[in-house]
């Protein structure tokens, strides 16, 4: 992380309607990846694989399961550095971060009518909107400190990650307080991503986009390959595909078992 150019500043005199491709087809095959993933839990939940599938203790499911989160929440903590760097301004901060967050409480509705005893109250999204609000507050404060404010916003993600494995409580295990994540038991719950240790993904997404966007601007910049636009589309629009695909998927699954009998 070279104290020779602000990452800031690079980022700032950003050419007028740039785009950034690669990190939106990154956003695509996470999104793709999750869609798998979830399709592969609703023919499991309506007794369609065989042999039946424990996506809860099963660390072939259980790994995928926390690559994707990991990757998402990357490429949210890039995205941030994109935004952030070019000066984005609150109001259309917030207008987002409203669609995350109303995006959230249809969720948790959601998954209450499906699964009243293990519904969602703090899931991917939950988690999204609540690091958003730290990642702003936070990242620009650091970002007028240059490469040592990189180096920190590093560490504090690193911190993040390390916390919940030093101290946990079992007075923050209800619903209440489970979205700190410092719980001594697991909730159960169709999803859940808590603050700790999540933020710390995506603080290092956010320092790992600045630095890119100062020294490997092509890394996250530019065009892809014609085979790829498709998923670059799909990462321009992650959130509205992710509110569909699990109702659209649900549906051919419960068509498919109405067609067999």
């Amino acid at each position: 992380m070279s104290s020779e150019t602000s990452p800031g500043t690079a980022v700032a005199n950003r050419p007028r309607g740039e785009r950034f491709d690669r990190l939106d087809a990154l956003r695509g095959v996470a999104i793709l990846w999750m869609a798998g993933f979830h399709f592969c839990f609703d023919l499991n939940h309506y007794g369609l694989l065989t042999p039946h599938q424990r996506f809860l203790s099963d660390p072939f499911w259980t790994t995928q399961r926390t690559l994707i989160v990991t990757l998402f929440l990357t490429c949210a903590g890039l995205g941030q550095a994109v935004a952030l760097a070019a000066g984005q301004g609150w109001p259309r901060f917030w207008r987002r971060w409203a669609q995350v967050a109303g995006c959230a409480v249809l969720v948790s509705a959601g998954s209450a009518l499906m699964f009243p005893r293990s519904w969602i109250s703090f899931g991917v999204l939950h988690g999204i909107a609540a690091m958003l609000l730290l990642t702003r507050w936070l990242a620009p404060a650091l970002m007028r400190r240059g490469a040592a404010g990189l180096w920190t916003l590093a560490g504090l993600g690193v911190v993040a990650l390390a916390l919940p494995r030093l101290w946990q409580s079992p007075l923050l295990n209800g619903r209440w307080l489970n979205w700190t994540g410092l719980v001594s038991e697991l909730p159960f719950t169709e999803d859940y991503v808590p603050v700790l240790p999540w933020l710390g993904v995506m603080l290092l997404g956010v320092a790992a986009g600045l630095w890119l966007l100062a020294h490997r601007r092509h890394w996250l910049a530019g065009a892809v390959p014609r085979p790829l636009q498709p998923l670059a589309v799909l990462g321009r629009w992650s959130l509205s595909f992710y509110m569909v695909h699990q109702p659209v998927l649900i549906g051919l699954v419960m068509a498919w078992i109405a067609l067999r009998h």
